[in-house]
């Protein structure tokens, strides 16, 4: 363990960390304290660590690992232990989406859907139990409004997402009562890219509040289900503004 590291704060693992969701949620548990782990794949998080270092040194670490390697869970898992020697958090964030119309999806796409959103986070969070258990800690899914609400043309994006709603429950069954598990559903949070698309006012009239939500509101409800929901696991939040009450998407 470094010797700049406090070794009393708490550890958090973020997958999918460099950007968008991932990157806000690393962000806030770095304010309120946290040293991070920031994992990614394509797109690195050196960038995010090299800042919230200048921040507070010795506070985060990067790890590559591609999800659909088998050997993922452990390499996250050790980095984390090895940087830090406890882990009180893990968010499981990182995940494949793409349209995968009928006629035209193949095996590789479903291999990578599922691993990214079921099998991976189940495998890093059986990788990270029994640390976390140590710890009393956390487990938080990113699910999607999908895994109840079917999207056209994203038929094996909602069946993974399905089976991720029902690893968060079947987890917080398993890891209790040392460990808390529940999920975030988020249906309107950032659009696809970081341009508005060309309807977005016929996109947002299908939205109930009228607006997309961004990345605060998925910061805000994390927090309160890591921090302050101390009798609360196997649930999952939607935070969509509404829009899973407005049908097929």
């Amino acid at each position: 363990m470094d010797s700049a590291i406090n070794p009393s704060a708490p550890t958090a693992i973020i997958t999918g960390s460099a950007q968008r969701i991932g990157k806000a949620l690393a962000l806030a548990l770095h304010t309120q304290g946290y040293n991070v782990v920031l994992h990614y794949f394509r797109t690195s998080a050196e960038p995010l660590a090299n800042k919230l270092n200048a921040i507070r040194a010795g506070s985060a670490v990067t790890v590559q690992a591609d999800l659909n390697d088998a050997a993922a869970a452990n390499t996250i898992t050790q980095s984390a232990l090895q940087h830090f020697s406890r882990l009180d958090i893990l968010v499981n964030n990182a995940s494949s989406f793409y349209p995968t119309p009928i006629g035209s999806a193949t095996v590789k796409q479903s291999q990578d859907l599922f691993n990214t959103n079921a099998l991976a986070p189940f495998f890093l969070s059986q990788s990270c139990a029994a640390p976390l258990k140590e710890q009393g800690g956390c487990i938080l899914n990113i699910a999607d409004i999908y895994a109840e609400t079917p999207k056209r043309q994203h038929t094996l994006y909602c069946m993974a997402k399905a089976a991720n709603a029902m690893l968060t429950k079947s987890l917080a069954i398993e890891l209790a009562p040392d460990v808390r598990v529940n999920g975030i559903a988020p249906g309107a949070a950032l659009w696809p890219s970081e341009t508005p698309p060309s309807n977005e006012r016929d996109a947002l009239q299908k939205i109930p509040l009228g607006r997309i939500g961004g990345t605060q509101a998925i910061v805000e409800t994390a927090l309160f289900l890591l921090q302050k929901g101390h009798y609360i696991t196997g649930q999952i939040i939607a935070v969509d503004g509404g829009k899973a009450l407005a049908g097929i998407a």
